[in-house]
């Protein structure tokens, strides 16, 4: 059974799929998850609150998606790198809320993913950097984090706007985590 969150979870996000965010009421998104407006606020306490949640609920699941993707990749950081970018921008390609995000320009959330993307980018940053500390310890710390940093930089830039198949941009932004930890480790 769904708790109440994870049902305002789902009607938001069904919502959101729908178009259109700007539009949505939250006595909708309450009433189909079948709970009141005051629910809803408790729990949330505004729309971007609530836009903010669907947002970091779909990076928990897409950060579990691309640990899955890296296993059995992990012969050196480029070659990790290289299966979670590939697998992150293929699932983009197959995201209904990435493709109704993307496409629909003025249902208000493409912020998420723009200039209020900090939150989502740091997860998927701070990700990153775990993974390849955790494997490759020797790696020296800021070294890490300027590899994490590019690389989440690149992930987000091709799935906003991309730049050819998944499979190719995973080999060149490997090439580049290389050229960044050449000598490093």
């Amino acid at each position: 059974m769904a708790t109440t969150r994870e049902a305002l979870l789902d009607a938001a996000y069904d919502a959101a799929l729908a178009g259109d965010w700007d539009h949505v009421r939250m006595a909708d998104v309450a009433q189909a998850a079948g709970v009141s407006r005051q629910t809803l606020y408790y729990e949330f306490g505004s729309k971007d609150g609530l836009a903010e949640a669907v947002a970091l609920r779909e990076a928990a699941r897409w950060i579990a998606g691309a640990e899955g993707a890296v296993v059995g990749h992990e012969g050196s950081p480029s070659e990790a790198i290289a299966a979670g970018t590939q697998w992150t921008l293929e699932e983009a390609e197959r995201n209904p809320l990435l493709k109704a995000v993307l496409t629909d320009d003025l249902g208000g959330l493409l912020p998420w993913l723009t200039t209020r993307a900090e939150a989502l980018q740091r997860i998927a940053r701070d990700h990153c950097a775990t993974h390849l500390s955790s494997h490759w310890p020797a790696i020296p710390t800021a070294r890490v984090q300027l590899v994490a940093d590019t690389v989440t930089r690149m992930q987000f830039s091709h799935l906003l706007q991309p730049g050819g198949r998944p499979e190719q941009v995973a080999r060149d932004i490997a090439v580049l985590v290389e050229a960044l930890l050449e000598g490093q480790s």
